[in-house]
């Protein structure tokens, strides 16, 4: 489903027109609501970067949503992955910056010196060289409002739809009957998406055995 057809969906179940920016504004917040809602493999990416030497901060993707995996590549080519931990766990376990070395841990500290929308990373102990890093994370894709096609809209439209309507039918001021009968039919798009991403792309039938339902 691309934007296009979203739109004209949204329109003729709720029979009603809207403006383009209410048909964004609903479709915008859908597609929030969804992605922190369900970890979706497919939106993962996958970028790496180099730490600087006695430089303990590191900076995120300017699309960052969640970490998924940070590693650090040592000189012989081996990955560490660091452990995730509080700040103030970082700060008590190495409390003097000047202590370097390869980085065990990190934690997110807090918006960027240059813009205060988004995150750095804190190590620990401060970087002792230029060593590479890998960062695996979640990142908020663009939206079919703007690509007119997406992952999201051609693989689980019946989500990102309900997600829509949902919305609608509150800026419409619907019955409460109406705004919980929505809500229901979002839930269960929402729990086949995470049968998916948080089931499916998960496990594999070696690993886990195959999907079995108890038979009476």
């Amino acid at each position: 489903m691309n934007y296009t057809e979203l739109k004209a969906n949204i329109a003729d179940i709720c029979e009603n027109t809207f403006t383009n920016d209410q048909y964004a504004l609903f479709t915008k917040q859908a597609e929030q609501r969804i992605y922190n809602t369900v970890q979706i493999a497919n939106l993962r990416k996958n970028v790496t970067g180099t730490l600087t030497s006695g430089n303990k901060y590191l900076e995120c993707p300017n699309d960052f949503l969640s970490v998924y995996s940070l590693a650090v590549v040592k000189p012989d080519g081996d990955y560490l992955y660091l452990l995730n931990k509080d700040v103030n766990f970082i700060r008590e376990a190495y409390p003097n910056p000047n202590v370097s070395g390869v980085p065990k841990h990190y934690a997110i500290f807090g918006p960027r010196s240059d813009n205060v929308t988004e995150l750095t990373f804190i190590l620990g102990p401060t970087p002792s060289a230029a060593l590479t890093a890998e960062l695996h994370y979640y990142y908020y894709p663009e939206s079919i409002v703007t690509a007119q096609t997406t992952w999201l809209g051609d693989n689980f439209d019946s989500a990102l739809l309900n997600a829509a309507l949902v919305e609608a039918i509150r800026f419409m001021k619907g019955e409460p009957d109406l705004v919980q009968f929505y809500e229901k039919m979002y839930v269960q798009s929402i729990a086949l998406l995470k049968n998916l991403g948080d089931g499916k792309q998960r496990m594999d039938a070696y690993r886990d055995g195959q999907v079995r339902l108890a038979v009476n």
